[in-house]
């Protein structure tokens, strides 16, 4: 392949990247996906509608990477998910501050770029706090407790960490065709918890969800199988096109909010480029600007009071440092790593899950106890979550 042609599939998969980023942040709008507001849902109201839509997006994002790997397109250890140390402190670790961080904020960070998306400050100013805390967990001074204190605590595994992989080891079969059995014993159960039909829950949160784990699994195919050069013109070796961290990758938005914000600030340096994080981070906030200008619901939003901003402030630097320390966020963990079956990213899960419920209910005491209670389960979750 000549310099020419790597410039040119590098635009392809930027491109392409960005389209699908403008349809998830579109659809993630429109639909009102949001992790944090599921758990709420479920732990204040028991409404468990945000929640099956959760439900639908990862059991077709786990079919879909999967079904890759047994057609033999893409291999779970490509990514940063599936590698051989199951680093199960930070995941613990930075699983429970990003839960706690995205209860603080509002939403996790997807759900504050959609939300600048639409006209709210109060995300940007989550924003900006998630790249500047999130950046120095990459390469500044927490990035020193990380590397030295979270990240060597680690279980080493002989080759993936993934679970088609040690599936394969243990059984003697073809890593494929354990990717294939495992997707779908994992992967249906999901889809059918979230298509079980239920009396007055709508079922276009469910297809809702469902396009939004398709949308990972076009995101995997574009880093994995349309991004991958078996030879770089420059290096001669494997390389994935356009990636911040040189493997296949789907959407993932901490460390991409973090990276964009140093494209941005050191845009002059020859040596900064576009990555599929860095305009996937743009197209989540224009796909749900399109919705809300066509929706008519765009409406400037600030802050209320000091202890507003004060939360805000707190949950966006607990996310930036949580979010990298656990190597992602409810995207970047909850969708992207799920769908290859890594230990870590189960782990990472349930520790952003238990994180974020605590949170909440914590928060709802809280409010109780200064005011007289809500007389529904619905005012007392308007009164813990902005969503």
């Amino acid at each position: 392949m000549s310099d020419a042609d790597f410039q040119q599939l590098s635009h392809q998969v930027l491109a392409l990247g960005f389209v699908i980023a403008v349809v998830f942040g579109f659809v993630a709008q429109r639909s009102r996906f949001c992790t944090m507001g599921a758990i709420a849902d479920l732990v204040i109201t028991g409404d468990r509608a945000r929640m099956r839509m959760w439900l639908a997006a990862a059991g077709t994002a786990v079919i879909g990477f999967n079904l890759m790997v047994w057609l033999g397109w893409l291999k779970a250890g490509d990514s940063i998910y599936a590698g051989p140390r199951i680093i199960w402190l930070s995941a613990v670790s930075g699983g429970l501050m990003f839960g706690a961080g995205m209860v603080l904020a509002g939403g996790c960070t997807s759900k504050n770029l959609l939300r600048a998306g639409t006209g709210n400050l109060k995300a940007v100013v989550v924003l900006m706090v998630v790249a500047l805390a999130g950046f120095a967990t990459l390469k500044g001074v927490t990035a020193v407790v990380r590397a030295s204190v979270f990240d060597p605590v680690a279980v080493n595994v002989a080759t993936q960490q993934d679970l088609p992989t040690l599936a394969s080891q243990t059984f003697g079969m073809s890593t494929r065709a354990a990717a294939a059995l495992l997707g779908a014993a994992i992967g249906l159960p999901l889809l059918g918890v979230a298509l079980r039909p239920r009396p007055g829950s709508p079922g276009e949160h469910v297809l809702s969800g469902v396009a939004l784990g398709a949308l990972i699994v076009a995101a995997w195919w574009n880093s994995g199988v349309l991004g991958f050069v078996a030879e770089s013109p420059a290096t001669l070796e494997p390389v994935f096109v356009a990636t911040s961290t040189h493997r296949m990758e789907a959407l993932s938005f901490v460390s991409a909010v973090s990276y964009a914000a140093d494209y941005l600030l050191f845009f002059s340096d020859a040596s900064k480029a576009l990555t599929v994080g860095i305009v996937s981070v743009v197209g989540l906030a224009l796909g749900a600007w399109i919705q809300a200008v066509t929706t008519r619901t765009f409406r400037w939003e600030g802050f209320r009071t000091v202890a507003d901003l004060r939360n805000h402030l707190l949950g966006g630097a607990l996310m930036g440092v949580g979010g990298v320390t656990a190597l992602g966020c409810t995207i970047g963990q909850g969708l992207s790593g799920i769908s290859t079956l890594s230990v870590t990213s189960f782990i990472a899960v349930a520790s952003i899950v238990a994180g974020a419920a605590a949170t909440v209910k914590l928060q709802m005491r809280a409010v109780l106890q200064e005011a007289e209670a809500p007389s529904s389960p619905r005012e007392r979750a308007a009164l813990v979550t902005e969503d």
